[in-house]
């Protein structure tokens, strides 16, 4: 089946409050994408974000990020006042989000909203259970893990837990209980923030699910060094008795960077994993599908092998490959889960190992129309080159918009997409003028239009699914740019404006994903009749024969814990 949809971080919807948040700008973008025929929202990892704000650097593998929870869904509950909410208020600027104006202010407001559930609880319920024990029981124990560690990590003034006592550091029992107890209110404050994430976020999955729309998401493949993660399971990684990284991941030098990339993360002890079944993958992954109906699995090459930079160096140069647990993991989530929807993150330089792992999961790789066009040169993400079962991207998160990247274009790889595409001649009258302002100028039309033939190249190929950054869709230029790898301070920044999503621009992207079978029939386009049968048949489906129990979350829990080895 051919689908399409659009790339979109949840950070990157229209807001009040400075930051996309499961709101009803959400909702509405739900409705938008439904409207132009669209089967699937990507979007990135829903993690709690850090430094350099990348959800990829995440405090949590089984955690959601509290500045996507929606202040006024609290208001509405009784939990928060208008005043409250607008103290929370970063909005000033649309296009870009604050997030240190978003750290300043959205957790003393989110604390405010649990003080009063505190005291409402406490009015209403004096003999029951505590606040804190009705948390837990929805909560995975991993996730729970991460509270403790951000209450602890807030008492050490936010500092990475390698740098608290040595006796907490290293969770010696004794301090354990001792920082459990002290702090037992603060860490109730971080599972209440969590509670409210995943209720907030199933609550909007599943209307997307009533509108026909599948959630993508990510695992990044490894986690941050300072996360609840590594603090939590220390015996997952390659660390020494102090707990400190033996080695770290990156990528060796290349074309585009003569000392490598060093990220820093820390890797995983592969042996160990095996030996436990991929006990806490297995987690991992049931986790993230809890989360999204199809997964994105990050550097999908590093399952194969991946690259160990000794710690303590300054660049990827002194690193060496080492071989990574293979097929073996993925038998594992089959034997556990079935058949999955996963896609693998193949990007890059390709051994014939990797591309041998691919084709043994069966899961589809990705193809980038940006990486396509280099002149006297046949790339693979040539569409002519594509099979079926891929998924085709203008551009990922990563890459510049398809404006910004033609821009950066040689005279002769210009050429090649020019003559590629056979845009040489375009109707200059012609323009998708429904997507440029009226003060634009005649190349920014131009430009615009580039844009839309790019999409048009993504659908019309024949990849199973097509991906487009919405960016693109706005045909916009460089500076709304998502992230550019290897550097800090300007990136996971750009938002969508509230407008800029028009009627005109919705029903070019239905128009495009009609011509290339993409687009998903909806109701309004039925026959009257056939729309009433549909109804009827919807109705019958949905009325239960008879109750059934369903197992609790502790329970789903426990099975996947018990799940054989």
């Amino acid at each position: 089946m051919r689908t399409c949809g659009v790339l979109l971080p949840v950070a990157s919807l229209p807001s009040k409050y400075g930051i996309g948040t499961f709101s009803k700008e959400a909702y509405e973008f739900i409705d938008q994408l439904w409207e132009a025929g669209q089967n699937y929202w990507q979007i990135l990892p829903l993690g709690p974000t850090g430094y350099g704000d990348s959800p990829y650097q995440s405090f949590s593998a089984f955690a959601g990020n509290p500045y996507f929870i929606d202040l006024d869904q609290l208001k509405e509950e009784g939990l928060l006042t208008e005043e409250e909410c607008q103290e929370a208020d970063c909005g000033q600027n649309p296009e870009e989000i604050s997030y240190e104006a978003v750290y300043q202010t959205r957790f003393q407001v989110l604390r405010k909203a649990y003080d009063r559930l505190k005291r409402l609880e406490k009015e209403e319920n004096e003999a029951g259970k505590s606040l804190k024990e009705k948390f837990e029981e929805e909560l995975s124990p991993e996730t729970i893990d991460y509270c403790f560690y951000a209450a602890v990590k807030k008492a050490f003034g936010e500092k990475s837990w390698s740098q608290w006592d040595e006796d907490i550091k290293l969770r010696k029992p004794e301090a354990v209980a001792r920082y459990q107890k002290e702090l037992e209110d603060e860490i109730c404050f971080y599972e209440f923030q969590q509670v409210t994430f995943l209720k907030q976020w199933k609550a909007l999955k599943e209307y997307a699910h009533s509108k026909d729309i599948q959630i993508i998401g990510d695992i990044p493949i490894y986690v941050a060094f300072d996360s609840a993660d590594s603090w939590a399971h220390p015996e997952l990684f390659q660390f020494d008795e102090e707990c400190q990284p033996v080695a770290v991941a990156g990528c060796p030098p290349d074309a585009f960077s003569a000392t490598g990339q060093l990220w820093g993360n820390p890797l995983y002890r592969w042996d160990y994993h095996k030996k436990t079944g991929f006990s806490w993958w297995m987690k991992r992954i049931r986790f993230s599908f809890e989360l999204y109906d199809m997964v994105r699995v990050d550097h999908f090459r590093g399952f194969d092998q991946y690259y160990a930079i000794p710690f303590g160096e300054t660049t990827a140069i002194h690193g060496a490959w080492e071989d990574g647990p293979g097929i073996a993991i993925f038998e594992k989530v089959k034997e556990v889960f079935g058949k999955v929807n996963i896609i693998a993150e193949d990007l890059g330089f390709l051994t014939p190992s990797v591309l041998k792992l691919l084709e043994d999961t069966g899961f589809p790789g990705m193809k980038v129309l940006e990486f396509a066009f280099q002149a006297g040169e046949e790339s693979s993400y040539l569409p002519y080159l594509y099979k079926q079962n891929c998924v085709v991207y203008t551009g990922t998160h990563d890459n510049d918009t398809v404006v910004g990247w033609y821009r950066s274009l040689s005279p002769e790889d210009k050429k090649f997409v020019n003559d590629y595409m056979g845009i040489h001649d375009l109707d200059k009258e012609n323009l998708y003028n429904s997507c440029a302002a009226p003060e634009v100028t005649e190349k920014t039309r131009w430009e615009k239009e580039l844009s839309w033939e790019v999409i048009r190249l993504a659908l019309a190929s024949t990849a199973d699914l097509a991906v487009i950054p919405m960016q693109d869709y706005l045909g916009l230029g460089n500076w709304a740019r998502t992230n550019e790898p290897s550097t800090l301070g300007k990136n996971w920044r750009w938002r969508m404006k509230k407008d800029d999503l028009t009627p005109e621009l919705i029903a070019k992207c239905r128009e495009m994903a009609e011509i290339y079978g993409r687009a998903k029939k909806v109701q309004a386009d039925l026959p009257e009749k056939e729309r009433a049968d549909k109804d009827t048949r919807e109705m019958q489906e949905e009325r239960p024969a008879g109750k059934e129990e369903k197992p609790t979350a502790k329970e789903e829990r426990r099975s996947a814990d018990e799940a054989p080895q």
